[in-house]
Order: structure tokens, then sequence, then C-alpha cells
């Protein structure tokens, strides 16, 4: 069969691997956002924002729409949402965000990574005063648009005057308050805004 089958054969493992890993991580986010805010993306805007991202990792509708019913046929209190702060090589700062239904099993696992690569796991909170956590928001830019007009609608809701603009793919970033993720994304998507990415990031 020779060397391009075994380059393509392994080329589409790699692939499948992550897609695995990837899908398998999207649905316990899935999980937690129903747990948290129901079912019906329409009233949930945490689902709809994670809806998204499964639509961009190609997560076919079938194993979404799964992932929601099992959601709500299963008891989701045992996962958690936990945060581990550390430092790695050269002192950089780290924030690590994990669902997990096994705290001591997971630091144990997150210690163990920090260690291998001569990193330090700290305590929660030891870094979260070097950054500023923001909802953030990518959506494709429409002709005409006036972004002073959209920022000034946005204010109340913690959205930032300075934005991000890339031109090669015709999108702009803006930035706002993690408690106004829902407003945001509400404005968003009521006047006709096409999102591509939706999530909470930690800014320094």
């Amino acid at each position: 069969m020779g060397r391009a089958f075994e380059y393509r054969k392994a080329t589409k493992l790699k692939r499948w691997g992550h897609m695995a890993r990837t899908f398998t991580k999207l649905g316990k986010e899935i999980a937690i956002a129903v747990k948290a805010g129901g079912p019906e993306p329409e009233n949930n805007p945490r689902l709809r924002a994670i809806i998204a991202t499964c639509k961009r990792e190609n997560m076919p509708k079938d194993n979404i729409q799964r992932a929601i019913k099992n959601a709500m046929g299963k008891d989701t209190s045992d996962y958690k949402e936990v945060t581990y702060e550390g430092y790695g090589p050269h002192g950089v700062a780290i924030f690590v965000d994990t669902l997990t239904d096994n705290t001591t099993r997971t630091v144990g696992d997150v210690r163990s990574i920090f260690n291998k690569f001569n990193g330090n796991l700290g305590t929660q909170g030891s870094l979260s005063f070097l950054f500023d956590q923001k909802a953030v928001f990518t959506f494709k830019k429409k002709d005409g648009l006036d972004m002073e007009e959209l920022i000034l609608d946005l204010i109340d809701y913690g959205v930032e005057d300075e934005f991000d603009e890339d031109e090669e793919e015709n999108e702009i970033t803006i930035y706002g308050e993690p408690t106004s993720f829902g407003e945001i994304q509400k404005h968003l998507e009521d006047n006709g805004f096409e999102i591509t990415s939706a999530e909470f990031t930690r800014i320094p």
C-alpha cells in the first residue's frame, strides 16, 4: 500500500483522536450548560454559545441533540467546573479550566503535568489578580456597520470601546463583562450579526 497510504492513515487517526477528545469535552460542557440554564437554546445563552462551538468543530447535529437529551435524563450535579492556577517554565502564568466529577483525581493529574514540565501548581486565587475575565464575542462584520453606534448600544453591558478587527476574515471581536454574556449575545443576535465565537477568557 505504500508510504502515502500509511501517511493518510496516520493523519486520519490523529484527526479522529482530536475529534473524539473535543466531542467528549463539548458533551460535558453541554451537560453543565443544560444543568445551569435548561435544555432550550433560545432561553440559555451559554448553551447557544456551546452549540455554536460544536458546529465550528464539526460535531454532528445528532451528537449535539443526544448530549442535550442525556443531560436532561441524568444527574449532572456531580460535574463541577474547577480552575487550577500555577506557573510553568520561566514563570509563565497558567490557568487550567476543568470539568470533573472527581476533584481529587483531577488535582493529582494537573499537579503531575505541572511537575513533569518543571512547573508549580499554585493555590486558588494566586494568579487571578494578574488577569481580567471578559466575555469575548467575534462576529462577521456587516456592510455599513458603524462600530461607534454598536459600542454605544452595548456600553450598558460593560463592552469596551476598544475592539479588534480581522480584515482578512472580515470579523470584529469585542470585549465585555462576563456577567452580561447573555445580554451581549442576545443584542448581537437580535441585530442580525453572525457570531463565530463566544467565550469567556482571561486577559492580562
